[in-house]
Parts: C-alpha cells; sequence; structure tokens
C-alpha cells in the first residue's frame, strides 16, 4: 500500500477506537488517545507489514483493552 493511502486509513481507525477506549475507560479524549498511542496496538497498527490496520476499530479496542488488563495481546486469526 502506499505512505499516503496508509496514513489516510490510520488517520480513519485511530479515532474511532479512541472514541471506544472514552466509552469504557474513565478517560478524556487526551488521556485515551496518549494511552492508545503509547499502547503496542498501536506499535503494530503504525507497521504497514503487521496488516493489523486492515481490523475494525471495534477489534483493535478489543486488543488494546485486552492489552490493559493482561499486560499483552493476541493478534486476530485474520492478521
Amino acid at each position: 500500500m502506499e505512505k499516503q493511502k496508509f496514513e489516510a486509513v490510520l488517520t480513519l481507525l485511530v479515532p474511532q477506537v479512541i472514541r471506544l477506549i472514552t466509552e469504557h475507560y474513565p478517560y478524556d479524549e487526551v488521556t485515551a488517545s496518549r494511552e492508545f498511542y503509547e499502547s503496542e496496538v498501536y506499535s503494530a497498527l503504525e507497521q504497514e507489514d503487521t496488516k493489523v490496520w486492515h481490523l475494525s476499530p471495534l477489534t483493535l479496542f478489543n486488543m488494546f483493552d485486552e492489552e490493559k488488563k493482561t499486560g499483552t495481546f493476541t493478534f486476530p486469526e485474520e492478521v
């Protein structure tokens, strides 16, 4: 995927994941953004070759939630 298209996908996905975080955690948008950007899930998401970018915002949130609760996360089978 071209770099510009990949960045556009991230631009669409990230705000949706952050919204889900604010709905399920007692975080405001700034805190939710910081928590997500510092997560291993985001680290995987920003690497195009992991193919995490094709997952839904809900799946990405669930991965983030798993990481927050357990300290790690698993990749879904479709990755």
